[in-house]
């Protein structure tokens, strides 16, 4: 079995295994808050011979955080990972502000990305109205002061009471706090509404039944505007269906890609 390695190139940690002959390399972009471990129990279940490339944004995780972060940027700091090992051809999953950056990503490499998978995502997630009051929040008292609210938003009633729900709180409260402001400042700006109609690879979009930061309705929506896509809810999860029901989630993500 080949083993992801973790390192860092140019600021961006990452963690990449090589695809074995024939088989997918399957590029992962995480929530706000989170880093690359949000995936680790939907890697552990996807097939061997599968390639992974995951990575902390930046302001996130082991990452160097940059100023004047966009979606954009972030997009372009994933395809400096896949430049780096030169992965021309990649299936794109995206959760929450992944799944815009997933958005920005296959306008950026027509062609590159043979199969989409949009995770409690949207092409346009909130307003200012709710943006900024957060980032002034998270600038003067940090994270903490907030986190309660974040974490009831995240995930289905009764996950509080489960052991791992520590673990997400104390991930959450260790994202520095300018790190997470700029990501919701790009999240605040971002709108790929226009072009949804634009994806062309074959497209799953994905919802947590009991999502209360993307809803199921919002989500939805969005997979309505891609040609062709598959829209399916996952049962008894929150924001973070692939932390939630891996099993489901990964079991979906092998159907998807055949």
């Amino acid at each position: 079995m080949t083993q992801e390695q973790f390192t860092a190139f140019r600021g961006i940690h990452h963690g990449y295994r090589p695809a074995a002959a024939g088989q997918p390399v399957v590029v992962f972009a995480n929530s706000l808050g989170t880093d690359l471990r949000v995936w680790d129990r939907v890697v552990a279940r996807l097939p061997e011979g599968w390639g992974i490339l995951r990575h902390d944004k930046r302001g996130h995780g082991l990452s160097t955080a940059l100023p004047g972060q966009s979606i954009e940027t972030m997009a372009a700091d994933l395809e400096t990972l896949l430049d780096h090992y030169a992965i021309s051809r990649f299936a794109g999953v995206g959760l929450s502000v992944g799944g815009l950056i997933m958005q920005a990503l296959v306008q950026r490499r027509p062609g590159a990305m043979t199969h989409l998978v949009l995770a409690d995502t949207a092409a346009k997630i909130g307003t200012p109205d709710i943006w900024n009051p957060r980032i002034d929040a998270v600038l003067k008292d940090g994270i903490a002061s907030i986190s309660d609210m974040i974490l009831q938003r995240w995930f289905a009633p009764g996950y509080q009471d489960t052991e791992d729900f520590a673990m997400w709180r104390a991930m959450l409260e260790r994202t520095p706090a300018q790190g997470y402001a700029d990501v919701c400042a790009a999240i605040r700006d971002a709108d790929y509404t226009a072009a949804l109609p634009r994806i062309t690879p074959p497209t799953l979009v994905i919802a947590g039944a009991e999502d209360c930061s993307t809803p199921p309705t919002l989500v939805q929506a969005t997979a309505a505007q891609i040609p062709g896509a598959r829209y399916v809810e996952i049962a008894n999860a929150g924001h973070m269906p692939c932390v939630e029901q891996p099993d489901v989630f990964a079991g979906l993500l092998i159907e998807h890609l055949g």
